[in-house]
């Protein structure tokens, strides 16, 4: 009897000990699941003889009631009924083969307790680094296209790039379109209201609303704090699944090679 307690004790006490690991990471990546979670801490686990494996840590959160639920929402940020000119989809039969080849972009809405402010993105297809963003008051084509500014900015490879987008407003407008052809950039639309054919950068902005900003800010100045340190948590320390368990940041600079690069769709 008293072994058994015993053994109980320990295991109470390793549980504890990786329930405060989790909790640590979770301080910079709130809603980040299961998987990644182990991916990142089974080294440290094993450094201070913590036994668990991935199911065990999933018996551990759902013990604790720590288990992420996705959140479901969803507001129309796109206007697509204009005279602007509607570019073709150039990305149906393309994969890109390194990073700054393809460049994906969306808006969405983020709330704050004063108003509802827009997320505008530009993320590298290839390496899910997220190049640009810029979060504003309004939905003009001026505030969209200041991400677009960022990500040129950011951007360090010659290569053709394609700029794949919705075919909303701010995206044709003349403003946006002059910044892609003085960019070098290549303009690439959805067809028609297939939410599939932009489902990249839409995942992209439910990453940082689900996983990072779990809390409404109280103000525009604070939306932008949190936002801008999201970006950065997300770059260099968030697994992907899609990458291997690596971070966008090192996946975009280990890039491809130079033949790859080298190569145009």
């Amino acid at each position: 009897m008293y072994q058994a307690e015993k053994r109980h004790d320990a295991r109470e006490a390793m549980y504890q000990e990786a329930k405060a690991m989790v909790l640590n990471v979770r301080t910079r990546m709130p809603r980040l699941g299961t998987r990644k979670l182990y991916h990142l801490l089974k080294d440290a686990f094993s450094a201070k003889g913590i036994r668990l494996g991935r199911d065990g840590l999933f018996s551990l959160l759902r013990r604790e009631h720590m288990l992420i639920k996705r959140r479901k929402n969803y507001t129309k940020t796109t206007n697509s009924k204009h005279w602007l000119k509607k570019h073709p989809n150039l990305l149906k039969d393309v994969q890109p083969r390194c990073p700054e080849q393809v460049f994906v972009s969306d808006i969405t809405y983020v709330n704050t307790r004063e108003q509802t402010c827009y997320l505008s993105l530009v993320t590298d297809a290839f390496s899910r680094k997220i190049m640009g963003y810029n979060v504003s008051r309004d939905l003009s084509a001026e505030s969209t296209t200041k991400a677009l500014d960022a990500a040129v900015e950011n951007k360090r490879r010659r290569v053709n790039t394609i700029h794949h987008s919705d075919r909303g407003l701010q995206y044709a407008s003349s403003v946006y379109q002059r910044k892609l052809q003085e960019s070098g950039m290549v303009p690439s639309m959805t067809d028609g209201y297939d939410c599939y054919q932009n489902a990249l950068a839409e995942r992209m902005n439910g990453i940082l609303k689900q996983e990072f900003m779990v809390t409404k800010c109280n103000d525009f100045a604070e939306l932008n704090t949190l936002v801008r340190e999201s970006v950065e948590i997300y770059n260099s320390q968030r697994p992907h699944l899609s990458l291997g368990m690596r971070t966008p940041n090192d996946v975009h600079e280990s890039g491809c090679g130079a033949r790859a690069c080298r190569q145009s769709f």
